[in-house]
């Protein structure tokens, strides 16, 4: 599609707008027909008697329907040149995936209660919001991910799962990503173990081997062109083993699945121990900005548990209503030809006759 001027506005047939140039040519011709009309009605009657029998509200019937019917023929122009703007519509997601960090710095307070308490708390105020339609499934990942629980319909299934988070080493982001994608797509073959811990994983390198099962070959789309479904990740910290997220990301991105990074805690970190470990807990913003990035989704953060509450808020909006650019011709068409009904309606019922 070309966009015009304005970039809220799409046609995809932009070049047929030139023909609202022969507009003003009919409002001149218009005026020219009247000037004639005038010109003829004087030699037959006294201009007085004429302006006093055409009072001020005939005038103003005499030209309504003519001007809706000019505006009727500019809007049938806009509609056949395909017009497209951008509209908040009902989404096609039907199934999301809750991908969230259990690490050990998930204990860190410096989120009130605590990052993993708020995390909990703000999934599942996300989940009770949800509409009922929508299939949600929970994966959980630290050192490795896992499915804790399935896409489903059940609201209290998917809050239990998030329940019963148990903290763990670690923070594999790729693997969170990688582990949703197969939740997502189960149909795919994608091999979890060979994708993450296979002979050609070197480095963070991440490369889709052939598992005994040979997968769908997949045919890379475009990133956040797929509207069935969406991955939210949250995470407080940096990556410290398992693939590189990004490449995760572009696996999400061949298959037009967009991700909604989500990062918790506060810029600096908190210092915590844990399992006998002592580190401290950074967040690593520029990461999940580019995993948003490649995907086609958003990036949000949270410092503070009111503020991740508010994110879901405006995750939960954006998953059951999406704004989108949607072909308006029809609607735009509708008007056209309502305008030019009430234009020949008017005519017919002060003149006795159309236009």
């Amino acid at each position: 599609m070309s966009t015009i001027t304005d970039i809220s506005v799409q046609f995809a047939w932009p070049e047929l707008l030139w023909l609202l140039a022969a507009l003003p040519l009919m409002v001149a011709l218009y005026l020219w027909l009247l000037r004639r009309r005038k010109q003829a009605a004087l030699r037959w009657a006294h201009l007085a008697l004429v302006k006093a029998a055409i009072g001020p509200g005939m005038r103003i019937r005499r030209h309504l329907p003519p001007i809706l019917f000019l505006v009727a023929l500019a809007a049938m122009i806009v509609a056949i040149a395909r017009p497209s703007t951008i509209i908040t519509l009902p989404s096609a997601a039907r199934t999301i995936i809750l991908a969230m960090d259990v690490s050990g710095s998930m204990r860190a307070k410096d989120v009130e209660p605590s990052r993993l308490e708020a995390a909990q708390a703000a999934a599942k105020a996300f989940i009770a919001e949800m509409p009922p339609t929508l299939r949600v499934g929970v994966v959980a990942f630290a050192g490795t991910a896992s499915v804790v629980q399935p896409p489903t319909s059940n609201k209290q299934d998917v809050i239990d799962a998030i329940d019963r988070f148990q903290l763990q080493r670690g923070t594999a982001t790729g693997s969170g990503i990688i582990v949703s994608l197969a939740t997502l797509f189960p149909d795919q073959g994608i091999n979890v173990s060979n994708v993450i811990y296979g002979k050609d994983h070197r480095g963070g390198r991440v490369r889709e081997l052939a598992p005994e099962k040979a997968p769908v070959e997949v045919k890379p789309v475009p990133a956040g062109s797929y509207d069935s479904a969406a991955i939210i990740l949250l995470t407080d910290g940096q990556r410290t083993t398992g693939p590189d997220p990004e490449l995760a990301a572009k696996m999400a991105a061949d298959r037009g699945v967009r991700v909604f990074s989500v990062g918790i805690g506060t810029p600096d970190g908190e210092v915590i121990g844990f399992e006998g470990w002592s580190f401290r807990a950074r967040l690593d913003e520029a990461s999940l900005k580019s995993i948003a990035a490649i995907t086609k989704g958003e990036y949000f953060y949270a410092g503070t548990a009111k503020e991740l509450k508010h994110v879901y808020q405006s995750l939960n909006t954006r998953i059951v209503f999406e704004k989108k650019y949607t072909e308006v011709t029809a609607l735009v068409s509708a008007l056209a030809a309502a305008l030019a009904l009430l234009a020949a309606g008017f005519s017919v019922f002060w003149f006795g006759r159309i236009l």
